[in-house]
Formats: structure tokens, C-alpha cells, sequence
């Protein structure tokens, strides 16, 4: 196992495979680096170095009671893209992972840095406020924190159905991706899973939106259930100077894993152009 000890203790698992022009993936929550399997996989076939972690608190990292925070969680990707040295990389970041891409570059600046992507990102800002009445209310979000510390066990048996939209008509509910999602969220520490759901929803990224200077794609399904169009990415493309958004009709929340084959060829075509 690959690990980087973060200056203040924590032990940050990562998988770095293959050479080249190097790819960061940050992942959402409550998952691990497991759900790039199938982008990582692709591109590193295509001749790619591929990185992904386990964000502080999930998967094989440690689970720290302090620092579960979108600050610390650039500082996390930031000490592990030192560490790597790593230079003209594209950041690919989903969900809670777009947030913590485009804190780091806020945070960070865009010295290493040659490309974004954020797919399904919660950037702006998720919670209803006076400056984003399209956000979603806090009773929402409470909900969420309800469902882990009550039962998080069936909370995660039964998030995947609108995550991967699987009550939508004519969907194929897959077990295999139920299960693995799971798994993944039970990895997770119950103090990092319930931490993270005030930093992806609460943090406001309008400011490190606006220091992206890098050309950046921005992917979205318009049948996220999970973090709604209307409320991030449509707002995100004004915001991001040298930015392409492109939605897909009909497309959930968990496109990465449903549609990986149509995700991974645009990925291809962004990080080649």
C-alpha cells in the first residue's frame, strides 16, 4: 500500500499507477478511491499515470476525529501532489471530490495544474442561503446526518437507488454496484461521514471558482438526484472563466460507474485536446 503521512499524523492511502501525463481523481462521499476503478483502469490503458487517494476519514486512510473540512482536504491533495511531485496534471474531482478540486486550486493556486474536471460537483454551494435560493434547504442535509448516525448501515443500502438512478423507469438496478457502494461508505469513519456532509454542503467555493484558470469541463446529468443541476454546475460554468459544460440528458448522479464508457471518452477526448 501506497501512504502519505499529512503533517498532522494522518495517513492518506493512494494508488498510483502507470506513466505519463499524470490524472488526480478526488471521489465523493461516503466513497473511496475504488469508485475510479473504471476511469483509472481506461486511461491508464491509454497511456496515463493514474492517482486517486482515500480522502481523510474514507477507505484505507485513517480516521481522524479533527480536520474533516474541505481546508484540510486540499491540504490532504495538496501534500500528496508535493509529495509526487507532480506537475501539469489534470484534477478530476466528483461530488464532494469537485469541491475538494476546486478548493485546492483556490488554496493552492494552479502551479501544477494543467486541466480540471468536475463531474456531478457540489460547487457553488449546496445549502439554500439568501445568495443561493436554488440550493437545497438544511432539512435535507439533516436528513442525511440523521440516516448515518441512526442506521448508517441501511442508510448506504438504500442511498444508491437515487445516487445511481435506479428508480428511475427502465433503470437496471445492478447488485454488484450496490454492494460495492456499500462497502465503501462503511469504510468510512462514522465522525468523517458525518463531518463531510457540513463540508460538502456548506462550503461556499464561489471565490476558488473564480481563481480556475485552467481549462476546465464541467459534467453534469440532468436527472442528478443527488446534487442538482440548477444549483451547481449551470452556475458553476459562469463562473469557471475557460470552462465547457456538458450535461447529459437523463444521466444520474453516478455516471462515472452507470455511463463509465461514455464518461471515459469524453475524459480522453478533454485531457488529449
Amino acid at each position: 500500500m501506497s501512504i502519505l503521512k499529512t503533517k498532522d499524523g494522518v495517513d492518506i492511502y493512494y494508488k498510483d499507477w502507470g506513466a505519463g501525463q499524470p490524472v488526480v481523481f478526488s471521489h465523493g462521499w461516503p466513497l473511496s478511491a475504488d469508485a475510479w476503478d473504471a476511469q483509472m483502469l481506461f486511461l491508464g490503458q491509454q497511456g496515463y499515470r493514474v492517482i486517486a487517494h482515500d480522502r481523510r476519514g474514507h477507505g484505507r486512510s485513517s480516521q481522524p476525529w479533527n480536520g474533516n473540512d474541505m481546508d484540510t482536504y486540499a491540504d490532504d491533495l495538496a501534500a500528496l501532489m508535493d509529495a509526487l511531485d507532480l506537475s501539469g496534471a489534470t484534477l478530476v474531482g466528483h461530488s464532494t471530490g469537485g469541491g475538494e478540486v476546486t478548493r485546492y486550486i483556490g488554496r493552492h493556486g494552479s502551479g501544477r495544474v494543467a486541466k480540471a474536471v468536475l463531474i456531478g460537483a457540489v460547487p457553488p454551494i449546496m445549502l439554500k442561503t439568501g445568495n443561493n435560493p436554488g440550493g437545497l434547504p438544511m432539512s435535507a442535509f439533516d436528513a442525511i446526518r440523521s440516516g448515518v448516525v441512526s442506521d448508517r448501515s441501511q442508510f448506504f443500502k438504500d442511498l444508491p437507488t437515487p445516487f445511481y438512478g435506479y428508480n428511475r423507469p427502465g433503470a437496471k438496478p445492478s447488485q454488484g454496484v450496490c454492494d460495492s457502494f456499500w462497502l465503501q461508505g462503511m469504510q468510512c469513519s462514522i465522525k468523517g461521514a458525518f463531518d463531510c456532509i457540513k463540508a460538502f454542503s456548506e462550503t461556499d467555493f464561489t471565490e476558488d471558482l473564480k481563481r480556475i484558470e485552467a481549462p476546465t469541463l464541467i459534467l453534469h446529468g440532468d436527472d442528478d438526484q443527488i446534487v442538482p443541476i440548477g444549483a451547481s454546475a449551470l452556475l458553476s460554468a459562469k463562473l469557471v472563466r475557460n470552462s465547457k459544460l456538458k450535461v447529459y440528458p437523463g444521466l444520474s448522479h453516478g455516471m462515472c460507474t452507470v455511463n463509465a464508457s461514455q464518461i471515459n471518452d469524453d475524459l480522453l477526448a478533454f485531457i488529449k485536446g
